[in-house]
């Protein structure tokens, strides 16, 4: 993996890429910095739930459920889709799935005993 370095002799066009790119990985990041929809996303990266499903796994009342899906879909993690009265949702794309991995690895793979982040 690649992290740039910012440079004096960036131009000012790769300065505004990196400016912008940062910008997105903070709403991104907000996103996803809330146990709910973490939580959310953790159940989404097995397929697709409905928010009664989510209801039920999160033993979360409806309403702080799509509160959250709401936030989440305003972001473009999930996409919903309606069948008759029920609404079920999936990930837009694999950005959360791959962070998921990440922050799964580092807080609660559980190896000896301890997670990864204790070591």
């Amino acid at each position: 993996m690649n992290i740039p370095v910012i440079t004096e002799d960036m131009t000012d066009e790769e300065m505004d890429k990196m400016v912008e790119s940062a910008c997105d990985a903070s709403a991104f990041l907000k996103a996803i910095s809330h146990e709910g929809r973490l939580m959310i996303l953790c159940h989404l990266v097995t397929g697709e739930k409905s928010v009664t499903e989510l209801e039920e796994l999160l033993s979360a009342r409806q309403a702080a459920v799509s509160q959250q899906l709401a936030r989440l879909r305003l972001e473009g993690l999930v996409t919903p889709r309606r069948d008759g009265k029920a609404i079920y949702y999936s990930l837009a794309d694999d950005r959360p799935k791959r962070v998921l991995e990440v922050i799964y690895d580092m807080f609660c793979s559980v190896g000896d005993g301890t997670t990864k982040a204790a070591e």
